[in-house]
């Protein structure tokens, strides 16, 4: 049987994400919509929208869906969408994940998923509301990141904020591999992937029980069809895939931003295998080793929480997990 498993694209913002999304969509059962933004701001407010079995909470639910921003991006008829939320299973992943199938059908494909940096830092959320999610996570060298970020029109001018963006997206790929089984989370290098795309596409569709298409070395021809023409900032999406951006960092970033970027990173670069130009301090080097350790101790610490959870009276608020693929159902029915 064919996985029918939903599909997230993770990484720092400016990391490659919207290149593999638009590989992955290239592939013949693979659709990834434009980034949404309903998604969070969807979970974060899960108790407001009330219980789900209830038919107006539901249309309540798909309203706040089909008037988010960027919805508009999917192409999708906003009173479809909601008729569509309505008649999904009572569940906040079902109503979601219905939203994206839509989009999948668009394209006559049945897999789909979402794409959106921000998720690497809320794997936990996608894994509650899609339990058999399966997550790509796109790692770009930190500096490269960086020089990306200071060309757009939304990142702001603060230098710090956009060296925290990938200390923070590094960390958070640090934690998912120690976390996450192999057939959950798949990481794969954006230099590796522009340099030679078809082994490293072939990984991924092993990663997602998918056989390999040629197209999806290709993204460029479906830039028009899937990246919104007023993000500008993509417009490198509309090319062939190249190398020309990668270790453009020297020649778009000067010495002292260089030496900030470094002194920040630590050794999280060497460790995800790209080079500093200066030595690493000491005191940075045992920064990234105490977090390391942080992350071997996780699983003990899970196990912990858990046993603390037992012991507590039942979580009153209602399942959020999609019911909508066969892993999801199947789970739903062991757990009734």
């Amino acid at each position: 049987m064919s996985s029918d498993r939903p599909i997230f694209v993770v990484g720092c913002p400016r990391s490659g994400t919207t290149m593999l999304q638009l590989m992955l969509h290239a592939h013949p059962r693979i659709a990834l919509p434009p980034e949404t933004r309903f998604l969070l701001e969807a979970y974060t407010e899960r108790r407001t929208f009330g219980d789900l079995n209830d038919a107006a909470n539901r249309r309540a639910l798909g309203a706040f869906i089909s008037e988010s921003h960027q919805f508009e991006d999917l192409g999708l008829d906003r009173e479809q969408a909601v008729e569509a939320v309505v008649a999904a299973p009572p569940t906040l992943g079902s109503a979601i994940g219905t939203v994206f199938k839509m989009y999948s059908e668009r394209f006559g494909k049945p897999r789909w998923g979402d794409k959106r940096p921000l998720y690497l830092r809320h794997l936990p959320a996608i894994l509650r509301l899609f339990p058999d999610a399966q997550i790509i996570n796109i790692m770009r060298d930190g500096r490269d990141c960086v020089a990306s970020l200071k060309e757009t029109p939304w990142s702001g001018n603060e230098f710090d904020k956009l060296i925290g963006y990938w200390t923070q997206s590094a960390d958070a790929s640090l934690l998912a591999t120690r976390r996450y089984p192999k057939d959950v989370y798949h990481q794969v290098r954006y230099e590796d992937l522009v340099a030679d795309p078809e082994p490293h596409l072939r990984g991924i569709c092993d990663f997602l029980e998918e056989d390999f298409d040629p197209a999806m070395t290709k993204p460029s021809q479906l830039a028009s069809v899937a990246v919104p023409e007023y993000k500008t900032w993509h417009k490198l999406t509309h090319q062939d895939v190249t190398t020309e951006r990668v270790q453009s960092w020297r020649s778009r970033l000067t010495e002292d931003e260089v030496r900030q970027c470094e002194a920040e990173f630590g050794d999280r670069l060497t460790y995800f295998g790209y080079q500093p130009s200066t030595p690493v301090p000491r005191s940075a080097r045992m920064r990234i080793g105490a977090r390391l350790i942080r992350h071997r101790l996780h699983p003990a610490r899970a196990a912990a929480r858990q046993i603390v959870s037992q012991m507590r009276p039942a979580d009153p608020e209602p399942s959020v997990a999609a019911l909508l693929t066969s892993r999801q159902r199947i789970a739903s029915r062991s757990n009734s």
